[in-house]
């Protein structure tokens, strides 16, 4: 029979408490027991699976109109039955002439201005697009070139023009006045009598 030595066994603490213990990780085996392949790491939990969404049964809600002016330019066009229609307390029309005339109004506002649209957004919007590429085409090659140009040479141009101007109109002009300065005329009013009544007579 043989006999297991003291060494080899391992103290064990009981508890036969109701509470609820924090399992720990047993102790290692002595060296002679252990086994010289390496223990498999244990796997990590795997998450639990997320509950897949599922689909209502409710009709999807319709997508909302697009904002076809994003900077707002055509405001004041945004005109409703009550900016142009209403009644007053007393009189009134019956309920449903009220009805059909609003029904009538945003009818014939909605389908005209969508039939002309039809007719003239395409061309009008052609045409715009070819004087705004217009536009800048004469801007970036024509308007812009030329400035630049004139502030290039405008400078060259301006000490050319002072200089014949020093050279030749302001000694004339200079002259000119020199000799016009010595002029004097003198009028009394004997002259101005004589000439009165020459006039009257």
């Amino acid at each position: 029979m043989m006999m297991v030595s003291d060494d080899c066994l391992v103290e064990c603490k009981i508890d036969d408490s109701d509470e609820e213990q924090i399992s720990a990780p047993p102790p290692p085996p002595p060296p002679e027991f252990a086994s010289k392949a390496s223990t498999p790491a244990p796997e990590p939990p795997t998450p639990p699976a997320e509950p897949t969404p599922s689909t209502p049964s409710t009709p999807s809600t319709p997508p909302r109109p697009i904002n076809r002016d994003p900077n707002g330019i055509n405001k004041h066009l945004k005109v409703e039955v009550s900016d142009v229609l209403a009644e007053p307390t007393t009189p009134y029309s019956m309920d449903g002439v009220w009805i059909y005339s609003l029904v009538g109004f945003e009818k014939t506002r909605i389908w005209t201005y969508r039939c002309l649209s039809l007719l003239f957004a395409v061309p009008l919007a052609f045409l715009c697009g070819f004087i705004l590429a217009l536009l800048a085409c004469l801007r970036v090659w024509f308007l812009v070139p030329c400035v630049q140009l004139s502030n290039t040479f405008l400078p060259c141009l301006r000490s050319v023009f002072i200089c014949a101007v020093n050279v030749f109109v302001a000694p004339f002009c200079m002259s000119v006045a020199l000799c016009c300065s010595q002029i004097s005329i003198l009028l009394s009013n004997k002259d101005f009598i004589h000439k009165r009544e020459k006039d009257t007579v």
